[in-house]
This record gives C-alpha cells, structure tokens and sequence, in this order.
C-alpha cells in the first residue's frame, strides 16, 4: 500500500488518539497535500518543525497498528465481504441460468444485504 494511503487509513484508525497538532499536521500534509513549508507558514513554525512532528505521529500511528491492528483487521473483513458477495453472485447467476430456485433467490439475496450492511 502506498505510504500516503496507509498513514490516511491509520490516521482514520487511530488519530483521535494523536496531539491536535500532531492530527491536524498529518491531515494538512496527507489529506489536504499542503507542503512542509505551507503548513510552517500557516502554523508560524519552521519546515523542520512540522517535519518532526509529522514524523513522530506516523511513527505513533504505525506504533498503534503494530500493537492493535484495527486497520488490517478492517482490510481483511472488506476483503472477506467483498468475496462473499461475488460467490453469492455467482450463485445467484447458476440459479438463474439452471434451476431458478426462489430459494436460493432469495438466500442469494439476504446473504448480499448482510455483507453490505457489515460493510457499512
């Protein structure tokens, strides 16, 4: 994964437990692509300043998952559920094609509602 997507995810994960500074730099600087220098400027800090704060939140974002997790576990369910709804698509497909049982229809479809609901 790239790292700008990563430390977007994990800030998602984890950042409410990052310093507002730290949170606010890392979402100038990933969310908002402001420049060291641009958030310097705005925050009247220098470049290296916000820097090494960034540096020290992704070290504590990466620290969180390492230890907890969350991020990848959550990456893993969406995997899952999105596999499951394509077996059920193709399930539902067979049915139509061969025996056109409503229910497997309809167990087709419930199974397709609770993976998008989970996956909310």
């Amino acid at each position: 994964m790239a790292k700008n997507l990563e430390v977007s995810l994990l800030l998602d994960f984890y950042g409410e437990m990052l310093t507002k500074k730290q949170h606010d730099f890392l979402v100038f600087y990933y969310n908002e692509d402001l420049s060291l220098s641009e958030i310097a400027e705005n925050e009247g800090i220098t470049r290296q300043g916000v820097r090494d704060a960034i540096k020290r939140a992704e070290n504590q974002l990466f620290d969180m998952e390492s230890r907890l997790g969350l991020a990848e576990k959550f990456s893993r369910l969406q995997k899952g559920l999105n596999d499951i709804k394509e077996c059920a698509d193709a399930i539902n497909q067979y049915n139509l094609d061969h025996s056109l049982s409503m229910e497997i229809n309809d167990n087709v479809a419930r199974i397709k509602s609770i993976a998008d609901y989970l996956s909310e």
